[in-house]
């Protein structure tokens, strides 16, 4: 069973966003560019009937990412070598029902991320197949705009409130950082993030920057970005 987020911590520096309607759940359902019908859990008011678009070399990741008007769907795509083997099969919903929810509580809380605005998933084969759906950000992948000279400070506040909130991402890389205009951060791909109580923060911020160490070097970002995270 899910369980819902812990209190936010004391110094949270970031402003909560207003409440917003709680998701609506429909069966099957249409989306734009993928077929089949879905069970769907999203906002009120979603718009699923502008045609939809690839989202091209701008996106990072393992493919697939589609664009109807202002709504991103990232279908879930398996990594390593199991790809190889099971693309985009799952055994049940529960990573991406768990995704949504932990998405969310961010939005609220008024992180720097991209509005989530539902998920879906459905039967295939002997397991299912899920997609996440975002609002489109005015934004750049991080590893296109390393020059960003504010960024790594705005990302260092972040992870500091994550770990106070005893929040990991194990996704949490360079090309899941955004580059908003005017240098403003946004974050993404929440896939697989989980509460971890009883950790202490620096444990979790020692594995943040493990990840976004190997990240950075994996994508040559510039040494002096590398060397903030030694």
């Amino acid at each position: 069973m899910d369980r819902p987020p812990p209190p936010l911590p004391a110094r949270w520096p970031y402003p909560p966003r207003p409440a917003v309607h709680a998701p609506l759940c429909q069966q099957r359902a249409a989306l734009p560019g993928l077929p089949g019908l879905w069970h769907l859990e999203a906002v009120p008011g979603l718009d699923r009937s502008i045609p939809a678009t690839a989202l091209g070399p701008e996106a990072f990741g393992r493919g697939g990412v589609l664009r109807a008007g202002t709504v991103v769907l990232r279908p879930y795509r398996r990594g390593g070598l199991v790809r190889h083997l099971n693309a985009s099969l799952y055994a049940g919903p529960g990573r991406f029902r768990r995704e949504f929810r932990v998405h969310r509580a961010l939005w609220l809380a008024g992180a720097p991320t991209v509005e989530p605005l539902g998920w879906a998933w459905r039967h295939r084969l002997w397991g299912c197949e899920g997609v996440f759906i975002t609002r489109l950000a005015d934004a750049v992948p991080w590893p296109r705009a390393w020059d960003s000279a504010g960024l790594p400070a705005q990302l260092d506040t972040l992870l500091a409130a994550l770990c106070a909130w005893g929040l990991y991402a194990p996704d949490l890389n360079a090309t899941n950082v955004l580059v908003a205009p005017g240098g403003g951060l946004l974050t993404l791909d929440w896939d697989r993030a989980a509460w971890v109580p009883g950790l202490p923060a620096d444990t979790l911020m020692a594995r943040y920057r493990r990840r976004l160490g190997r990240s950075l070097a994996k994508l040559g970002a510039p040494a002096a970005l590398r060397a903030g995270l030694d």
